[in-house]
This record gives C-alpha cells, structure tokens and sequence, in this order.
C-alpha cells in the first residue's frame, strides 16, 4: 500500500493495511527529524564502544570516573516519580505478540515491560505489529482468538513500560538517505508519536526501559532524544520517564552518572544480570585470568554479581530513584511436580532476597511466577510500594569488587553441552520469528543465548577452560558436540530447517578467530 514518506525516506518492508494506522506521514516526520538530528552522536559512540574494548582487550581495567567525581559526591535527587511508577514490586516482561501483550496485562504484576528488544526477534513484521497491539491494549481495544479462546484485557491491568532496541541495532527496513536509522529511535519514536497522550489521559504516560548502555554519554544522547521528542508533539519536559538496565560492566561503573544524565526523566536502574553476565565475558575475553564457570553456578551470590547488586540498590536510593531487581529465568513446570517444586523455590529465594536488600520490584518471565514473587516483597514491604528509604550506608562497593570474577570451576562437560543446545535452540527459534523461548525449563532470551556462544569462545581460548575431567575445551571438541546437540534440539521441537542453519551460525561464532560484538547483528541480516 502507498504511504506518504519523509523526503529522502525509504521503506523496504510490506506495508500491510493494519500498519498504515501507525505508519503516518506525521509518525515517520518525528522518526525522521530524530534520526537527523542524532545519528551522527550514535555513530560516535558505538565507534568509542570499539575503541574502549580494544583498549580492554589490551589489558585496561575500568575504574570509577575521575572527571565525573564531583557527580559522584554531589547532592541531587532524580526529578520525582509519577504516581503510576511508586510502586513495581513485580514486574512481567514478554515480545509483542498480542496474546502475551493481554496476558502480561493482565498477570496481576504491577507493571508490565513489553519488549521489542531481547526477547523478540526484531523482523519487520514483529516490530511494526508490536507496535499496532500495543496502540490497540493502551485504548483497551485489543483481543486475541486462538485454539478456540478468546484473549481480552481485563478492568484492572498492569502499567506499562516500553524497551525499544539498544544503540546497537538497525532497522534495516527503514533508510533516510540511505543510511538506515536506529532500531531504538524508530520503536521510541512511533510509539510515543501515537501513544504518549492517551496514556497521560488514562493516568499514566509514556514511560520506557532503556537496554544495553555502556556509558552515560550513551544515557546522555537517549535525553536529548527525549527532549526533542517532548517538544515536538507537545509533551512538558520530563514526561517521559525511563528505566535504564544496567546490564554491561563498564554502566556499572557509571551508575550515578547515567541516573544524572537523566535525572528529569529517570525512573531507576534495573540489574539486567543476564547480559550483564554476558558483558563481563565479551569485555575480558582476552584476559588470561579471566574465566567463569558453568552459567548455572554464576547465580546472584558470586562476588562481583552480589556486588554489582548492592551498588546498584545504594546508587538509586541515594538519588530517589527506584531500584529494579533482575530477572529469574526459572518458568512453572506443569508435567513434573518435583521439579516444579524445586522451580518455584529458586523463584522464591531470588525475589526475597531482592526484597531483603531493599530492592523495589523485580521481574519474571510467566504469569504464573507473578504471585509468589508479589508474597515476598509484600511480606517485607507490607502495604508500602518501595523501600526508597532503605539507603544501605554499609554498602561499600570498589572497583576490585566489581572485577572479582567468581566462581571459575567447574566447567563440565554437562555445561559445555548445556551451552551449545541453547544456543542452537535459541538461535533457531529466533530466526523462525520466536524471541522469547522455553527452554529446559527456562526463558531464555538473546541474553542467555549470548552467554552460551560467549562462554562457549572463551572457554576454548583461556587456559583456564578446561573441563572437571581433566580435558581442554576445544574447538574440536565444541565441533564434535555441535551434532550430537542439535540432534537432541530438533527432536524436542520438530524439523525446522532454521536449526540446521542456527548450529551452523553457533559453530562459526564459537569458533572464529574474532569475537562477534553481539550474535543479532549478522543474524539480523538473515531475517
């Protein structure tokens, strides 16, 4: 179908009927004006992103910034929190697929984040029909049928929170004069071109969560985009109010400085710890001492997780921002009672001690996880939304505890394996359209799967990934495994032709002599 674009704007993607309703002459002006306006500052800092990790590749530790101390030791709070983000105790996160949109709503959590971001694979139809659900849920009018059932939102639903695609990613499908703009620019702009003021006047507004920085130069260029975008369709400055995921080891040093950056637009920070996990690998892939264990004995309890955590909790109350706790990839097991038992503990034990430390909310993954994570933080909050007040002055986090990378053993041949299976498993449901995927019980995201192909690298090039039996991992070894995994994927989940095509990828990128930044960027290319 015809839409009137922007001068010098091109659309590579279909346009079906439904997306006309979101692709308006007026949306895409706004998407336009930011990507002129900011593309050259992205394009600098992904370029001091490469610079910075080569000098980590050399051998350069990151430390707390010198020339922002005065930040650091200043006093200033974040502007106020609007009523509808005081209190997050549970937080649901899920794609954009409709029938998970209305579940989420209506799972009972607090607040809702949908995703266009890890846990959707970002084709042009997830991305722009996400977009259609999401302006459809906010008026209410969204329904699902499917199997015969009928999904509708309830009265009371969740407040939402909207993550856009990180600095990193594209959107391949929209270029301005042939350069293609930023993934997180067109998801920002167009929902909150069409959706910023229906949400005000239902009680809310556009809030958002902010993936995948690595700096606050980063935080301070998505504040500028704010503010252009507030005066352009109107909005009062410091309307929009953004989460940022703290999820890479160089954000954890800039903490307080990306809440400043943000300050009139902040709504805490969150402990994205699985990609964080992730970060710490890619950052100190070269380290010779580097090393981590299997991934499921890298829990919230090592030492520079448990620190990471602390710092983060002190860091938001000390400024009056809320402190978001991470997310546990453990899902309800329906056919195995012990193994659900054992499940729900793990979900349990997590969410408390978040609400013990003085965290404000933390996310899950399934609507069933949604009560028993709502019972622990009621039973140490009580009728209170936050612990705001908790200031946690015996938190004493420093550099070396951030970099206190435990525990190094075991690596097992049962993780290596584990490592490979999810990765060929995620990957290829990815490139089938499915982002969010249950995986041996888990939801796995692009964040876990980056930890599979991650570990699985690093493993092979550190002297010190040798398994508990005594053998080097190699990429002999990783090669002779590869099959033997994707046997056992394509018998859980059918024959799809995309898992043949994702061991291939898993291989290559295990493998390679050079590290690739993230796995979505080449695989991007291929949807």
């Amino acid at each position: 179908m015809a839409i009137t674009l922007p001068a010098g704007m091109k659309i590579t993607g279909d346009i079906l009927p439904a997306y006309e309703d979101i692709l308006t002459p007026e949306a895409l002006a706004l998407v336009d004006k930011l990507h002129r306006a900011f593309e050259p500052r992205r394009q600098q800092l992904l370029a001091a992103r490469v610079e910075r990790a080569r000098r980590l590749d050399a051998g350069e530790r990151p430390d707390f910034l010198a020339e922002t101390k005065s930040i650091r030791e200043g006093d200033w709070k974040v502007a106020p929190i609007p009523p509808a983000l005081h209190c997050r105790r549970v937080e649901i996160t899920g794609p954009v697929e409709a029938k998970m949109v209305i579940n989420a709503f209506n799972s009972g959590a607090d607040s809702y984040m949908t995703d266009f971001e890890d846990s959707n694979s970002p084709n042009w139809h997830n991305q722009v029909q996400g977009q259609v659900n999401l302006k459809a849920a906010i008026r209410r009018t969204l329904t699902h049928e499917a199997n015969g059932k009928q999904y509708k939102l309830n009265d009371k639903i969740a407040t939402l929170q909207v993550r856009p695609r990180g600095w990193h990613l594209d959107e391949k499908h929209v270029t301005i004069d042939g350069q293609r703009v930023s993934g997180g620019i067109f998801d920002f702009a167009l929902f909150l071109f069409h959706n910023a003021k229906e949400q005000l006047a239902r009680g809310a507004g556009p809030y958002f969560y902010l993936p995948k920085m690595e700096s606050h130069l980063e935080a301070r260029l998505w504040n500028d985009v704010f503010v252009m975008a507030q005066n352009e369709i109107g909005l009062p400055q410091g309307t929009i109010k953004a989460t940022v995921l703290i999820e890479t080891i160089l954000a954890a040093f800039e903490m307080e400085e990306i809440l400043y950056e943000l300050r009139e637009h902040s709504a805490g920070l969150n402990a994205g710890r699985w990609d964080y996990i992730f970060s710490c690998i890619k950052k100190f892939k070269t380290d010779k001492d580097f090393c981590l264990a299997d991934r499921a004995k890298v829990t919230m309890t090592a030492p520079f997780m448990r620190a990471y955590a602390l710092l983060l909790l002190k860091t938001c109350h000390k400024r009056g921002a809320p402190a978001i706790g991470g997310m546990s990839a453990l899902i309800p097991i329906k056919n195995d009672p012990e193994k659900n038992a054992v499940a729900m503990q793990g979900i349990i034990s997590d969410k408390r001690r978040d609400a013990e430390d003085g965290y404000d909310g933390g996310w899950v993954a399934h609507p069933g996880l949604v009560e028993p994570a709502m019972k622990e933080f009621v039973t140490v909050l009580g009728d209170k939304p936050n612990q705001f007040e908790k200031q946690r002055p015996d938190v004493n986090v420093t550099a070396a505890d951030l970099l206190n990378f435990q525990p190094e053993t075991p690596i097992t041949e049962a993780g290596l394996r584990m490592n490979i299976n999810v990765g060929i498993h995620y990957l290829g449901a990815w490139l089938d359209g499915n982002g969010c995927v249950p995986i041996h019980n888990l939801m796995e995201d692009a964040a876990t799967a980056e930890i599979s192909r991650s570990q699985v690298w690093q493993w092979i090039r550190s002297p010190k990934g040798v398994l508990d039996d005594g053998r080097k991992v190699t990429a002999e070894l990783v090669r002779a495994l590869i099959p033997e995994e994707l046997a056992k994927v394509k018998a859980s989940v059918g024959g799809s032709q995309a898992y043949d095509r994702a061991a291939v990828i898993f291989e290559q990128m295990s493998t390679s002599e050079q590290f690739a930044e993230f796995l979505t960027l080449p695989l991007y290319e291929e949807i």
